[in-house]
């Protein structure tokens, strides 16, 4: 796959083309793979394009921290206001490209804002995927082998890595996730029900389940949410169909939860990726003002 397909026709995430080389992510090796955050874009998602924004640290403490999950600990990176408080929380959770600089900006964006801003790497056991070059090698050798379990998980342990800290008001959370992210938005918002608020920017509705990875996708269980979410999408996604989307919308509409979902016509997948081509700048600007108001709204 040419690199900058990504985002502009279709992949079949559940059944992605298999690799030859399997150990290229680390994959032979046991335990944590990733024990530190990558620097830079991840090596798949260059070229870089001119739009890529860079949001300065200045007045923010930000950086990569370490934290304790059941099994050993996971690197994130935390941004928050330098000043004195406990800032709301927000839960950032990446796209299939890990934890890498346009995550770490968003973690800042948010901090700016006001929030205690965090992005746990959620692949830290599968793999590595900021060195790998190939979009199907990413998805195959790392992001399918993740279970819903392991991700819920790792967020309860960012949560509790966040009121442990001194710094956090985990009383007012929020969490935004893209594409990958996105997905995840839904999965954590019906597993943690105290959750304030989430924002899901083109998380897939369908199509990820496994018998023992990801029992369900979002569609199966959206009348069971109780969290509002907020689910913001594509009106010419490759990934997920506008049939989908208004499904899904029908079944949050009778689950109670205030949930969501806005449709950006004439716009792709990914529009909030400021350094990939199916960036554009006037949805990102007005999605993020959706996004701002809805964790506004319900108390983030």
């Amino acid at each position: 796959m040419k690199l900058n397909d990504y985002g502009l026709k279709p992949i079949n995430f559940n059944h992605p083309v298999e690799t030859a080389n399997n150990d290229e992510a680390g994959l032979s090796r046991r335990g944590f793979l990733v024990t530190s955050l990558a620097t830079g874009f991840a090596l798949a998602s260059n070229p870089v394009m001119a739009d890529a924004i860079t949001t300065p640290s200045k007045g923010l403490v930000a950086g990569e921290v370490s934290i304790p999950v059941a099994d050993g600990k996971i690197p994130a990176y935390r941004a928050m206001p330098a000043g004195p408080g406990k800032f709301p929380v927000m839960l950032v959770v990446q796209e299939i490209f890990g934890v890498h600089e346009h995550i770490k900006d968003m973690c800042r964006r948010y901090a700016k804002m006001g929030y205690y801003a965090i992005a746990p790497e959620m692949f830290a056991r599968q793999g590595d995927v900021s060195k790998l070059t190939d979009i199907q090698t990413i998805l195959s050798q790392v992001v399918s082998k993740v279970p819903d379990a392991q991700v819920c998980a790792d967020l309860d342990a960012t949560l509790a890595f966040a009121r442990a800290s001194g710094h956090a008001d985990a009383k007012r959370t929020g969490l935004v996730g893209y594409c990958w992210g996105g997905r995840t938005a839904w999965v954590y918002a019906r597993h943690n029900s105290k959750l304030n608020a989430a924002v899901a920017y083109y998380g897939l509705l369908e199509g990820l389940k496994t018998p023992d990875l990801r029992p369900e996708d979002p569609i199966d269980f959206a009348g069971e949410i109780k969290v509002p979410v907020l689910g913001l999408y594509s009106g010419i996604d490759a990934f997920v169909k506008q049939e989908t989307i208004a499904k899904m919308r029908g079944l949050i509409n009778k689950g109670g939860s205030g949930s969501e979902i806005v449709v950006f016509p004439n716009v792709d997948h990914g529009f909030n990726a400021d350094y990939r081509p199916t960036y554009d700048k006037a949805a990102a600007t007005y999605a993020q003002k959706l996004a701002n108001d809805w964790f506004k709204k319900y108390g983030v």
